[in-house]
């Protein structure tokens, strides 16, 4: 190598040239082994670089900064095509200039081991020593000068053209080198044994109605799932086997059917059925669909217990709510709503239900009314829905749904399963129907179809069933709550009577009376015969009854007849001031399932006189309700109400009557709460949970049934033979045009006209 001239000058001779051009290939060669041993210890220790990022990231930034443009000017400067030259080509290079420069501007020189250490100048040099751009530059074009075109920097760094390329190379690198521990080990298939264990313990339901106890179920597929192929066993999961038992095995069970379905590519966040927690609603909160049969001013409970249900949930700020009720054509209207009320557009009916909302509540109810077609069936008394009812809620704000009466609504329902299209769906039952239908033409024969077609329907279409009293027929997956309350204003009323006892005025004036619709069903004939068997035992007692009904007629004609000494008013809101001054409400209905009158009588502070039956049980716990078992007791019972006053309600009695109690217990045993809170992320912190989450990926058999009940009433229901013979209305599968422009619908698509399909 030359001597440490200040000023090199470039050397002649082809020996000379042969010898430097040797000498620097080799020193290349040397620095590329170097450099390639180095990106084989980094791939080797691609940990250790990831957890020293930050000082990685300073060189790099370094490299990019600094170095990358001296190697660009130097190719602007250098054309340096042809590399690498010839053999026999002349090469003439002093590398002490290089030397020299690098000591000059403060750097390190490495070359202290002699020629084995020369190799080692490489990127490290260029790195860490810190050279000015200009003195860089000038002194590398000096040096390389005589080097053709392309020089060995620009093949190193010529990789380098584009600013993340160089972190691209690198990630590509750690991929490569831990694609082995990222690859999942294979997952063998299930063995005959566990597919016979899975299917005994989805059959769970099936089995238990073919009398096979679930703990037997249980046992049979722990030995099932014991006898599977060893080797298919993951000892994470069965280690402490002998702690949890069967319910280690179910865990097991479930996981190994997950990991298998996984293996083969399909994979699922939220099951059978939707996840509530994987909704997007807008403003982050939840919908709840009140849907009912009737609407007010038909002052029926199903149209008033559902108005004020949706009040009361609307106060709250955890979910949205729109009660959607029965719109109907004139004709209908007619026949329904009291004193000749009508309606011209359902902008009228919903100022109206509106207004007398208003005037029973404490605050302003803030939700939506929504109308769906209706038509009046006079020989069944009630309004039968038309056309799919869920429809009139969009899927983006169909997350929750409650139905009241969901027998009802479901009877003739042709539309989407309400349990596909609703996250969750609870039925409130109101009304007691085969006991009004045993009363009727082949009475215990339709009584018997019907309550088959309520268990089909309620199952198919709930997830939940609430039944206001034991005196409706018992349902799958319901249970017995009374989740209806009072209006305020009766226990107003109630107040301002405990107030004038206090002061020792006489709150009653009146005697007894009883109110509702006017139909033999609702208790006029127990009625009738109560008093014309106990006339004598009676006598000169007086009974007011406020009421309008088909039966309004017979039911009148019958009582003066015996002469009960009835005397008949036209019916009234149980809130008017003419019936504060009564005392006694005689209440004898036994087809009632909750009688909303007997409820708001006692929140009034009057007397009850009720039969001891279970649409009563309720009420039992008051002391101003007096039941009797027998018609001999019901003479008893009338004289003490007449001849004592009531006990004013105590702050308990008083609240337990309320809407805001009847929310309350709503929420509970509908599983609304948890529903609501699980959207919301508000579970609570101590809750235990099972060591292996299961994993629900296969639908289970008892959903499988209830899809299979809902989609046959879903043919049947399609096919316009089997619904007249049945005793639907004609033409109520689809709404008619008037229907249409009265609710701004567009007319029904005519297809599918056989079996629903």
């Amino acid at each position: 190598m030359g001597a440490k001239n200040k000023n090199p000058q470039p050397t002649t001779g082809a020996g000379r040239d042969g010898g430097a051009f040797a000498f620097i290939s080799k020193g290349w060669r040397d620095a590329r082994d170097t450099a390639t041993a180095d990106l084989s210890l980094m791939r080797a220790r691609a940990d250790h670089l990831i957890a020293s990022a930050a000082p990685f990231a300073e060189e790099l930034d370094l490299v990019r900064k600094r170095i990358q443009p001296k190697i660009t000017e130097l190719r602007n400067h250098c054309s340096l095509e042809g590399w690498p030259p010839r053999a026999g080509a002349s090469l003439r290079v002093d590398l002490a200039a290089i030397r020299n420069a690098v000591v000059a501007d403060g750097g390190e020189w490495p070359w202290k081991g002699g020629g084995k250490g020369r190799a080692e100048w490489g990127v490290a040099t260029f790195v860490r020593g810190g050279l000015k751009e200009c003195e860089l530059a000038a002194t590398i074009r000096s040096g390389f000068k005589e080097l053709e075109r392309r020089s060995l920097a620009s093949e190193m760094f010529g990789g380098f053209r584009g600013r993340g390329e160089f972190l691209e190379k690198l990630k590509l690198s750690l991929k490569l080198l831990n694609k082995e521990s990222r690859e999942q080990k294979e997952v063998p298939p299930l063995d005959l044994m566990e597919i016979l264990a899975y299917l005994v313990r989805q059959s769970g339901p099936f089995l238990d109605q073919l009398g096979v106890r679930r703990d037997q179920c249980e046992k049979l597929v722990e030995t099932l799932y014991s006898k599977r192929d060893g080797r298919l066993m993951y000892p994470s999961l069965s280690a402490d086997s002998s702690l949890t038992g069967n319910e280690n095995t179910t865990d097991d069970l479930d996981l190994r059917i997950a990991r298998v379905l996984e293996s083969t590519g399909y994979h699922t966040d939220e099951g059978f059925r939707k996840d509530p927690t994987n909704l997007r609603i807008s403003d982050n909160r939840r919908h709840v669909a009140v849907f009912t049969t009737a609407s007010l001013p038909w002052m029926t409970g199903t149209a008033i217990n559902p108005l004020f249900r949706a009040a009361y949930l609307a106060r709250s700020t955890m979910q949205k709510v729109t009660l959607v009720v029965p719109w109907l054509c004139k004709s209908d209207q007619q026949l329904v709503y009291p004193n000749n009320i009508t309606f011209n557009s359902p902008e009228e009916q919903e100022t109206y239900i509106r207004d007398w909302l208003q005037e029973r509540l404490g605050f302003e109810a803030n939700f939506k009314i929504s109308f769906y077609p209706g038509k009046f069936s006079e020989e069944r008394r009630s309004i039968i829905p038309i056309g799919d009812t869920s429809q009139f809620i969009s899927s983006k704000e169909a997350d929750i749904a409650i139905l009241e009466e969901p027998e009802h609504l479901n009877w003739y329902h042709h539309g989407k399963r309400w349990t596909d299209k609703f996250n969750h769906v609870i039925g409130v039952v109101h009304t007691n129907y085969l006991e009004y239908i045993k009363r009727e033409k082949n009475g215990a024969l339709q009584a018997f179809l019907v309550k088959h077609i309520n268990n089909w329907v309620t199952r198919a279409y709930c997830h939940k069933v609430l039944r206001l009293s034991g005196a409706t027929q018992d349902l799958p997956r319901s249970i017995i709550c009374n989740v209806h309350g009072v209006n305020p204003k009766f226990l107003n009323v109630g107040e301002k009577v405990a107030a004038d006892m206090e002061r020792g005025q006489k709150a009653f004036t009146k005697g007894a009376y009883f109110l509702g619709k006017m139909v033999w069903a609702k208790g006029y004939k127990e009625l009738i015969d109560l008093l014309s068997e106990h006339k004598n035992c009676l006598e000169g007692f007086k009974l007011d009854v406020y009421g309008n009904g088909e039966d309004s007629q017979a039911v009148q004609a019958a009582a003066r007849k015996l002469d009960l000494g009835i005397n008949f008013f036209k019916g009234k809101d149980h809130a008017h001031d003419s019936l504060h001054g009564y005392k006694v409400f005689i209440n004898p209905s036994v087809s009632d399932v909750l009688c909303t009158a007997t409820a708001e009588a006692l929140a009034m502070g009057k007397f009850v006189v009720c039969p001891d039956h279970p649409s009563n049980e309720f009420f039992k716990s008051f002391p101003n309700c007096l039941t009797y078992k027998a018609p001999e007791e019901f003479v008893a019972k009338v004289k003490e109400a007449m001849a004592s006053e009531p006990q004013p309600l105590t702050p308990e009695q008083r609240y337990s009557l309320s809407w805001e109690a009847a929310t309350k217990r709503f929420m509970e045993y509908s599983e609304l709460d948890k529903v609501l809170k699980e959207r919301n992320g508000h579970c609570g912190q101590g809750v235990k949970r099972n060591r292996v989450r299961k994993i629900p990926l296969l639908p289970k058999f008892s959903d499988i049934m209830d899809g299979g009940l809902a989609f046959a009433h879903y043919c049947l229901t399609g096919n316009e033979i089997l619904r007249l013979a049945t005793g639907a209305i004609p033409g109520t599968r689809d709404y008619d045009k008037q229907q249409c422009m009265d609710l701004n619908l567009l007319p029904p698509q005519n297809q599918h006209l056989v079996y629903g399909l």
